[in-house]
């Protein structure tokens, strides 16, 4: 990995032969022919993105996702969202229950627009009808660790059907976290000041469920590494955030074992989720990503991860955590980022698919700062923060860069209001 050195600023005169040589345009799906020769016969294809709110990123990362299914056949779909709510595009995209429109309105948590936006809707529309065509039909799953009070509704309402002798494990882990009012804050909290915990509750409600199938397994997970997550929250450091990305990341794998032999998963989720951390100075912190642990539990080489990155353009998202959906203008490039670098010298849209061995450009092998912006964004303060130092070439393997984008279309303008604020790490 190359050295970090935040700060480093270089004369991007120094990236232009390099970024020419390099960078092919990117017009249609088409040109992503040589990104899936780069995949191979790789098991793990994570997509970053460098915002959660923006068109480009979602429109070209399904035009990947459609191609490594439909050609590649790649199982799933397991994204940085709930598993409840997942679950339920995941029912509509294999043709039951609800339209893929409807069961993205369903996503209530904030921030709504991440999954519940037009793009996305056109993805499963798209995915629903690939999988009336085949037998072999792909899924979408959730990957995150939000969900603990929904996941634990729905465990309730599976045992009282399928295994009335198992309710009452359930419903003490329910009573012991239902005294905060659903608020993880006020739980979070309680565990620092008050030394209260529902932890082994939650874990012998786990250790109970372990052995059902997936979807009542993976609510249990998920109870017990939200619960584990809010607990870290209060702590500080990067606890909170390796939780978060470790439950994932054993998702991720739980869900390719139930798939089974050959099975094959495409990853969605910020760049600062699916970017390796050895390449940016996460890792001096103490944080992981899945990006990093995928290639640690499968092998580099069974893993492709792909970043994404703009210059400027609209972005929606919150001013605050929980504050209402906005657009909000996304400013040039830091000078001397790998934004501004590539401003300069790149094509509008391009591709970089990076060379696995041998001699590397300074391009990627330089630190630069790389922006990131979360759910919570403050254009005003763009030279204060939201630059991530990064060795381009070892954190991901490929990257798409567009030199303007504009804000996706959520799907609907609905506020839910929430108290999360002081246990959420990032807004990523």
């Amino acid at each position: 990995m190359g050295k970090i050195v935040p700060g480093y600023l270089v004369p991007m005169h120094r990236y232009g032969d390099e970024v020419a040589a390099i960078a092919r345009p990117l017009v249609d799906d088409g040109d992503l022919d040589v990104l899936l020769d780069r995949v191979g016969d790789a098991r793990v294809v994570m997509i970053g993105e460098a915002s959660h709110g923006t068109h480009e990123y979602y429109v070209w990362r399904q035009a990947l996702t459609r191609r490594l299914i439909a050609e590649r056949g790649f199982s799933f779909v397991a994204v940085e969202g709930d598993w409840p709510d997942c679950e339920r595009v995941d029912a509509s995209v294999r043709g039951s229950g609800a339209t893929p429109i409807e069961a993205l309105l369903g996503y209530e948590r904030w921030p709504t627009w991440m999954w519940a936006n037009e793009e996305v809707a056109d993805f499963a529309d798209w995915l629903r009808g690939h999988n009336a065509s085949t037998d072999r039909k792909a899924g979408f799953h959730g990957l995150d660790v939000y969900s603990m009070w929904e996941s634990l509704r729905e465990i309730l309402t599976w045992l009282r059907e399928h295994d009335p002798e198992q309710v009452d494990s359930a419903l003490a882990a329910y009573h012991c976290l239902a005294a905060y009012s659903e608020d993880p804050q006020s739980y979070a909290w309680a565990t620092k000041f008050l030394r209260a915990s529902c932890e082994d509750d939650v874990v012998r409600m786990l250790l109970d469920l372990r052995g059902r199938d997936l979807p009542v397994r993976q609510n249990a997970e998920v109870v017990a590494g939200a619960e584990h997550y809010y607990r870290a929250m209060v702590r500080g450091g990067p606890d909170a955030w390796n939780v978060r990305d470790r439950h994932m990341d054993a998702t991720l794998a739980r869900l390719l074992d139930h798939y089974g032999d050959g099975s094959r998963a495409v990853v969605w989720a910020h760049n600062t989720h699916v970017g390796d951390a050895r390449a940016t100075d996460q890792a001096a912190l103490g944080e992981v990503t899945i990006g990093s642990l995928a290639r640690e539990r499968f092998g580099a080489g069974q893993v492709v991860l792909v970043g994404m990155g703009s210059h400027r353009g609209s972005v929606i998202a919150g001013r605050t955590w929980g504050g209402a959906m906005t657009q909000l203008p996304v400013p040039p490039g830091r000078p001397g980022s790998l934004e501004d670098i590539l401003h300069a010298t790149a094509p509008p849209q391009a591709l970089f698919v990076f060379p696995p061995l041998g001699e590397r450009p300074d391009l990627l092998v330089d630190a630069l700062p790389h922006r990131a912006i979360g759910v919570v964004y403050r254009p005003e303060q763009e030279q204060l923060g939201n630059y991530v130092p990064s060795v381009l070439g070892d954190r991901y393997d490929a990257f798409l860069w567009f030199d303007e984008t504009r804000a996706l279309r959520p799907l609907h303008p609905l506020h839910v209001d929430t108290h999360e604020l002081e246990t959420y790490p990032s807004g990523v």
